[in-house]
């Protein structure tokens, strides 16, 4: 009986992380393709998404990120995380940006919680922890 148990928990493991790793890796293939720009950008209830007018960003296999409006260009890193790899929640993935800059785009740099994806729309979700403000990150593919 207990072998089976074993057997069984092995194979719902097995399950779980093939779920999730499925989904991280269609997650980085949708951002991967083409440029996106920022339709939305809300920092604790202040709309700042004119900050990125004009703005394409590029997510490259590399987990480099450019964002670039034709005159300037800045470079920083991004990629999808599991936040817990013992259960099956795809609501565990995080959307990790990081820009090395200190001006607006250094407001993107976290964490973020993933509230949905598609091949043409990213909707990211931050709660600060120290002020418990809300930020929302929209891109959309251009």
């Amino acid at each position: 009986m207990a072998k089976y148990v074993l057997i069984l928990s092995s194979m719902f493991l097995l399950l779980i992380s093939c779920r999730k790793e499925d989904g991280k890796k269609n997650i980085e293939k949708e951002v991967s393709s083409g440029t996106w720009r920022i339709s939305n950008f809300v920092d604790s209830g202040v709309d700042e998404t004119v900050n990125f007018s004009g703005y394409n960003f590029t997510f490259k296999d590399d987990g480099t990120l450019t964002a670039s409006n034709g005159s300037s260009k800045f470079t920083g890193t991004w990629s999808v995380s599991d936040s817990n790899s013992h259960d099956d929640n795809l609501n565990d993935l995080h959307f990790n940006i990081n820009f090395n800059l200190t001006n607006n785009f250094e407001d993107l740099n976290d964490d973020w919680d993933i509230v949905s994806h598609s091949s043409s729309k990213l909707e990211l979700k931050d709660i600060s922890g120290g002020g418990g403000g809300t930020d929302l990150l929209t891109f959309a593919k251009n």
